[in-house]
């Protein structure tokens, strides 16, 4: 009974506010956060396993880089890519199924600067760590610029186990 006046009160006190309902339409913005955080949870328990399977001495907080639109590209020591975050078709036009196994040179083309392709490459190959900004293609054949922060990732015993990029899309 107490609820009931409880109710009664609060109705009665917005019936005398202005207040504007919200449309269905802000739903919308509700399910695409709501979807974008299941997809990055996807993502970071897939990396996970991925760290405690393959041994990794390093580790990072997924979760926070994938709420900030970064894409998580993971290759393995010849760099074919074993992993893919799902928000990578937003960078690109790619599905994560179509870059496994591929190179990320897939992502290059004719307009990528080919200096900074080697400065990435000779990183790589050095197993020393790089941040750079170059040009890639979409899916659809259209240019981006992307910033890449990658890293070797070694085992407990120091070998090497993959490779990790952090890409956003850069300004």
């Amino acid at each position: 009974m107490e609820f009931l006046e409880y109710e009664k009160a609060i109705a009665k006190h917005y019936d005398t506010l202005s207040v504007m309902s919200s449309p269905l339409m802000s739903w919308d913005f509700y399910l695409q956060g709501l979807s974008k955080m299941k997809m990055s949870v996807a993502d970071a328990t897939q990396l996970k396993k991925l760290v405690y399977s393959n041994n990794w001495k390093s580790n990072w907080d997924f979760q926070e880089h994938l709420q900030d639109d970064t894409v998580i590209v993971v290759t393995d020591p010849s760099l074919k890519i074993v992993f893919a975050s799902k928000n990578i078709v937003k960078m690109n036009g790619y599905n994560p199924k179509e870059v496994i196994g591929n190179s990320p040179k897939m992502f290059q083309g004719q307009k990528t600067n080919e200096k900074i392709s080697k400065e990435i490459s000779d990183a790589v190959k050095n197993q020393k760590p790089f941040d750079k900004v170059i040009i890639n293609y979409c899916k659809d054949g259209s240019l981006y610029k992307c910033h890449i922060k990658g890293y070797p990732i070694f085992d407990n015993k120091g070998k090497l186990i993959n490779f990790i990029a952090f890409e956003k899309i850069a300004a």
